[in-house]
């Protein structure tokens, strides 16, 4: 589900910091809580997958993304 995130984000033309815990020496110590992708906006915990398409489907991810000043339409 991290490629469906990742793959979103750059289709509406965001440039996410990704960070592979499956490539970090110290991935495996790190756990899954909160469950990955782990997303974050501004800062902010968003939630795993199915809370980012929500927000998509709902509307809200684009305004979320603009205010984050992570998106320039």
């Amino acid at each position: 589900m991290c490629h469906t995130v990742k793959r979103l984000f750059c289709e509406l033309g965001v440039n996410p910091a990704v960070h592979e815990l499956d490539e970090d020496p110290r991935g495996k110590d790190m756990g899954r809580s909160p469950p990955v992708p782990a997303v974050f906006i501004g800062g902010n915990l968003v939630g795993p997958t199915d809370e980012v398409m929500a927000l998509h489907l709902g509307g809200k991810l684009v305004p979320l993304l603009r205010n984050a000043g992570a998106l320039w339409l």
